[in-house]
């Protein structure tokens, strides 16, 4: 089984370009404060790591 990562969305993606609002639609994060698991691989991380600016990992 693998690791579960724990997202929050804490910053809204109002005013950012088209793709960092795709990513977090991709992620599941569609509102302020909500909180997703999701699996720990490389596409994850790296989708988290676009949107690091927006989001509270933990």
């Amino acid at each position: 089984m693998a690791d579960k990562i724990k997202v929050t969305l804490v910053k809204s993606g109002i005013g950012y370009n088209k793709k960092i609002r795709e990513t977090l639609r991709g992620l599941g994060l569609t509102k302020l404060h909500k909180t997703v698991e999701l699996e720990n691989t490389p596409a994850i991380r790296g989708m988290i790591k676009k949107v690091s600016f927006l989001v509270k990992i933990g």
